[in-house]
């Protein structure tokens, strides 16, 4: 018997927001999933007005504390099994934390709050109800990362000396803000962005690329935050340098000044045997370099185990993710479905009092977005002090 599609329920996402379209086609991806409800912005008359012209039916709400508290009195099967939090940075905390308070599970999009407190607070919850919760990390969903992450750690480069971890943007090398532009301009607030502009939007995704690759979390930093717009009140520029645990180095950098780039996400990862190279704005490839040997590129859906690099026993459930054949690339919206996908195997276990995994490595987890604030937070302070290395706290 086919299983009920999972109701998912949004906060934000009106009034042109970005990033709730790509997240709400990779809900509807699979059919097992799908948008029944939203909180869709602050007012709560716009709220409902957005609610009411969504490109198909929803429930409006005028509040997300109108949601949230709804739940308690709805049949089962009209019930929100997770929400979504797609607004500005200042405003994951609160509904995150109703929602976990509610018993209902949450994907948030990043970074996952604006103060290590908050973020501190969200893992302590996750803890206490022990519920499902993960951080949209978008890139950790396409195949290649997770093929990327297999091959470096399962040591077929040896070990990790060098990586170096990137996210470079153009779109803010002018004073886009001033234009009228909702993305542009609270990114640049700091009020409703955090500390850190350019670091906290998109550095914090290099950062996972590097941890989720290598398995090696950063120790200690030595930050650059430059501001090249005039009059722009947070870092456009982020130049990190990191020790990584094993010993070894890292530059994590990001940039959205980069004239040229779109969403040049990437990682090359150097080991005592070999490199790795990949690029999110050429998905479908992995290539691999070792001394003495022709340069090997692997495509995704294209790879066969026990070819001289890779061993025989490549792991099934890897080999079985790909969903269509190698020449149909796919892209940004597989990449977020492939995510919720793995967030909906974890919701569903919670939901049936079976034991869940919430490791990171299939979705970025809370644990993941607490690093990702303790990494901006000790950037700013390395920073302030003129880059002087600067040591990561304990992790939680």
């Amino acid at each position: 018997m086919s299983k009920r599609p999972l109701n998912v329920g949004l906060v934000g996402g009106g009034k042109g927001a970005f990033i709730v379209h790509p997240h709400q086609k990779a809900i509807h991806f699979d059919g097992t999933r799908r948008v029944t409800a939203g909180a869709l912005y602050p007012d709560p008359k716009i709220a409902l007005e957005e609610a009411a012209n969504w490109p198909y039916p929803i429930k409006g709400y005028g509040s997300y504390d109108e949601m949230i508290s709804a739940q308690a009195d709805l049949p089962p099967e009209e019930k929100l099994d997770y929400i979504l939090i797609v607004t500005p940075n200042f405003v994951h905390f609160d509904p995150a934390m109703k929602a976990l308070e509610a018993g209902i599970p949450v994907f948030c999009e990043k970074p996952l709050t604006v103060t290590l407190d908050e973020a501190k607070g969200l893992v302590d919850k996750v803890r206490e109800k022990n519920i499902p919760f993960g951080v949209a990390h978008t890139y950790l969903g396409h195949w290649t990362s997770r093929f990327s992450r297999y091959i470096v750690q399962a040591g077929l480069l040896g070990d990790v000396r060098w990586v170096d971890s990137y996210y470079l943007q153009g779109w803010l090398a002018t004073k886009f803000e001033d234009t009228g532009n909702q993305q542009a301009e609270w990114r640049v607030d700091p009020k409703r962005a955090g500390g850190s502009g350019c670091g906290g939007d998109i550095g914090t995704h290099a950062l996972m690329q590097l941890r989720y690759v290598t398995g090696l979390d950063v120790t200690q930093v030595a930050a650059q935050l430059e501001t090249f717009v005039e009059g722009r009140q947070l870092d456009d520029h982020f130049t990190i340098y990191c020790k990584l645990a094993n010993g070894g180095k890292a530059l994590v950098r990001a940039s959205q000044i980069a004239i040229g780039h779109k969403n040049d996400l990437g990682i090359e990862v150097c080991g005592t045997k070999g490199t790795l190279r990949w690029s999110q704005e050429d998905p479908e490839a992995v290539t691999i370099y070792l001394n003495g040997q022709p340069d090997r590129t692997y495509w995704r859906a294209a790879v066969t185990p026990g070819d001289g690099f890779l061993p025989e026993d490549v792991p099934a459930d890897l080999m079985a993710e790909p969903t269509v054949p190698p020449g149909h690339p796919e892209a940004f919206h597989d990449a977020f479905a492939r995510l919720h996908r793995c967030f909906e195997d974890d919701v569903r276990k919670y939901a049936a009092g079976e034991p869940f995994s919430d490791d990171g490595s299939k979705y970025a987890s809370v644990r993941d977005g607490w690093m990702g604030i303790a990494f901006i937070e000790t950037c700013l302070k390395s920073n302030s002090s003129e880059g002087a290395w600067t040591d990561m706290p304990a992790s939680v």
